[in-house]
């Protein structure tokens, strides 16, 4: 029970790592705000409860000012506190600069950046009354380019300095703010993309290439490095990459 007494939001956690997250947290004891745009969010909270812990779902998109603050607001007003902000919610846009659409691109952009700087905005002041922390999504393309993923990339590398940058601002607060960078994870979205490119075995053999020890992540394996960094108390500002090896 290593999180017991404590407060999570846990963004886009209706699927893959937030999910996994979501229910690792609640196993150690927090009480967690499951956030999603469908109702998948909603099994998710079902089996925190069924098993014992404390949940609440809030259907909301981080990318629009007013949800991002309702997420805060419903989470303060069922728990009353707040200690650990996960920034999990993102989406994919594939493509080159010439082939990714516009309309594509600021979609990205508003959800893996905005998202995370409006979460992040409302939550800090309920995060310094509790010395909390954060930890932000980003990906091993923060730190190795990949073909057709331009938006993608440029999003998660944002999200990679914007850590930083938050990590500097706030250490006086007492908040610790970090990143997680995944590797090719074996989540739901990974293989409704995969699904949509063509021959699905031959195109997964290619994503189980690009990472050394030749296998895809499993969202529980990153929701493990998501708890050492809520944990970690000499942590800030650091990404921590759990990606079979992608960026050696």
């Amino acid at each position: 029970m290593k999180l017991k007494g404590k407060v999570a939001i846990i963004t886009g956690a209706g699927a893959g790592i937030g999910e996994a997250t979501a229910l690792l947290f609640a196993r150690e004891g927090a009480s967690v705000c499951v956030n999603s745009v469908s109702e998948s969010g909603l099994k998710v909270v079902k089996k925190i409860n069924k098993a014992g812990g404390e949940a609440l779902w809030v259907r909301c998109d981080v990318s629009r000012e007013d949800d991002a603050k309702n997420i805060i607001d419903e989470t303060i007003k069922a728990f009353g506190r707040l200690d650990i902000l996960f920034n999990n919610a993102g989406i994919v846009a594939q493509g080159s600069v010439e082939t990714c659409s516009i309309d594509d691109f600021d979609r990205n952009m508003a959800v893996n950046v905005r998202g995370v700087f409006l979460c992040s905005r409302y939550a800090l002041p309920h995060l310094k009354k509790t010395k909390g922390t954060i930890i932000n999504c980003s990906s091993s393309v923060a730190l190795k380019g990949v073909a057709d993923r331009a938006a993608y990339t440029a999003s998660k590398g944002a999200v990679h300095s914007m850590t930083r940058a938050m990590a500097m601002d706030h250490i006086k607060d007492g908040i610790r703010v970090n990143a997680i960078c995944p590797g090719t994870t074996n989540t739901p979205s990974l293989k409704e993309r995969l699904t949509q490119k063509g021959d699905y075995e031959e195109v997964r053999k290619l994503y189980i290439a690009r990472q050394p020890l030749g296998r895809l992540g499993e969202p529980e394996e990153i929701a493990e490095g998501v708890l050492f960094l809520a944990l970690n108390n000499f942590c800030t500002g650091i990404s921590l990459s759990i990606d079979g090896g992608m960026t050696i």
